[in-house]
């Protein structure tokens, strides 16, 4: 596994901070079996918008349909 700094100078502990966050995704993506899911990446997932209020009526409702009040 190459890994290049392509901009900025990070600090040794920095460089070792994204390192074990890249090599730790790594690991959990080699353990899963073959043709099996990956985990899901709830901020893409439309029910996490849908489901937290429903809109009250009235002129600006449309307003408030993806912004909670």
């Amino acid at each position: 596994m190459n890994i290049k700094v392509v901009r900025g100078n990070p600090t040794p502990e920095e460089l070792a901070a994204a390192l074990a966050v890249v090599r730790a995704r790594a690991a959990a993506a080699a353990a899963l079996p073959p043709g099996a899911p990956g985990p899901k990446d709830s901020w893409s997932d439309p029910a996490r918008i849908a489901a937290q209020h429903v809109p009250r009526p009235g002129p600006a409702s449309w307003t408030r349909t993806y912004w909670p009040s």
